[in-house]
């Protein structure tokens, strides 16, 4: 099989994500930077999201489903008391009600409900899409319908701290789990309601954030320190 005729530019950039920016702006805004002809992402985040994003540029975007695929490891902020309709901190206040005297040990306790093989039915506001429509646009439609719960395996959810109202965890799963989700459904579990104050993606696969930029520097990149960063295409097997 002949090997592909390859620039520099042929592979992944692990980007850290600031908040406020959703995974689109960020291929959009390096793609016009830097004037590149093909970039996409591998996994996306939400907005209030940082960390970890894995973009593949040129020959590499191939491999964009493939580097998708890979297990995630998470750390997060949930506020128990209160329940949003994102289940998150961008989405509007529902319901709120009194924290009950929790511990650590509960939190850990209660959090075993939603580890291993589970079956997790979406938020509305995702990119899941009903009949070809991503449900966020009913979501913003006023739209709520009946979605189908998938199977995921969460491989551990753990609770560092707890300073009421906030719960600090960390959670290692496989693709398409939403976290937001795992903080609301805890919270209904705890009788009290919660959603998502903060999140941060800290691996994909064999990826780290340690190793990833701030899209702020990257922004003051040339073209030559680009290519400095670029994981090249030929080593991108080796992280499947």
């Amino acid at each position: 099989m002949a090997i592909p005729t390859l620039s520099p530019l042929d592979g992944a950039l692990l980007v850290d994500k600031p908040a406020t920016w959703t995974s689109h702006d960020v291929v959009a805004k390096l793609r016009n930077h830097f004037r590149l002809p093909k970039v996409g992402h591998c996994g996306t985040l939400d907005p209030m999201a940082t960390g970890l994003l894995i973009l593949v540029l040129g020959k590499a975007t191939k491999y964009s489903e493939r580097l998708m695929s890979s297990d995630k490891v998470y750390e997060g902020v949930m506020r128990l008391g209160e329940t949003t309709d994102y289940y998150d901190a961008d989405g509007e206040l529902v319901d709120s009600m009194p924290v009950p005297p929790l511990s650590l040990a509960d939190m850990n306790e209660a959090a075993t409900a939603f580890t291993g093989d589970i079956l997790q039915t979406p938020p509305m506001v995702s990119a899941v899409k009903i009949a070809g429509t991503p449900l966020y646009k009913l979501a913003r439609k006023g739209i709520e319908v009946a979605r189908q719960a998938r199977p995921i395996h969460v491989y551990t959810y753990r609770f560092d701290d707890y300073e009421e109202p906030f719960a600090y965890f960390r959670v290692s799963c496989t693709k398409g789990t939403y976290i937001r989700s795992l903080a609301h459904d805890l919270g209904q579990k705890l009788g009290c309601g919660a959603h998502l104050t903060r999140l941060r993606r800290v691996t994909s696969g064999r990826f780290d954030v340690a190793d990833a930029a701030p899209l702020s520097e990257i922004l003051q990149w040339d073209l030559p320190v680009l290519e400095k960063h670029i994981i090249p295409f030929l080593k991108l097997k080796s992280y499947e």
